[in-house]
């Protein structure tokens, strides 16, 4: 006898499926909650998350072995976050300057939603870690520029791994003056933009 396909180990109605379903929801449910709440709260431990996210506190362990953990996978659910920002503002219409600038504003609206998170993805994490969270965002930048290298509106001398990561030191080195409030944020936003295009700018014709 066949065994029908509502019924079948991988489809979308079977038990094992619906367990999963169910423990993704669960899951997200937990980090969407750790995400308000420790942007709030960044010293909120496990309890006040698992009732923020109407679960028990054996749920919350269940998905996360500790609060280490936790804080792992909310500072990934942010970059997951920026990341889609980043995808929706356009990076590959228009000239590359331009597109830079709306890529990055887009990553700093979504990540200045949750301030206090900014404490937490700054926690020491190993350089292998800290690489690979940061790749998604590396990425995006990555294209843009090296859209711009080609088309003539960006410097292509400097290794683009090096036009990469100096927009990344000068975004955080931004978001910490303001963060701080040695710089209004209007003020530090204004000398990034105008810092970077002049830093990725392509040399004027006779320029050493």
């Amino acid at each position: 006898m066949s065994i029908p396909p509502s019924a079948s180990p991988g489809s979308p109605a079977s038990p094992a499926s619906r367990r999963r379903a169910d423990a993704q929801r669960s899951r997200t449910a937990v980090l969407d909650a750790a995400v308000q709440l420790l942007g709030e709260r960044p010293d909120a431990g496990m309890a006040a998350v698992a009732t923020a996210a109407g679960v028990t506190r054996q749920t919350v362990y269940a998905h996360f072995s500790s609060r280490d953990d936790l804080l792992t996978a909310v500072v990934d659910h942010m970059t997951e976050r920026v990341a889609a920002a980043m995808d929706a503002a356009g990076a590959d219409q228009g000239p590359a300057p331009d597109a830079l600038l709306r890529l990055l504003d887009a990553a700093w609206r979504a990540a200045e939603t949750y301030p206090a998170l900014a404490r937490l993805g700054a926690r020491p994490a190993p350089p292998e870690e800290d690489s690979a969270r940061h790749q998604p965002i590396a990425d995006r930048i990555a294209r843009v520029l090296q859209r711009g290298r080609e088309a003539g509106e960006f410097d292509p001398a400097p290794a683009l791994s090096w036009q990469v990561a100096a927009v990344i030191a000068l975004s955080h080195t931004t978001a910490e003056e303001i963060r701080t409030g040695r710089v209004p944020a209007a003020d530090a936003t204004a000398a990034l933009h105008s810092g970077l295009l002049r830093l990725l700018a392509r040399p004027a014709a006779g320029e050493a």
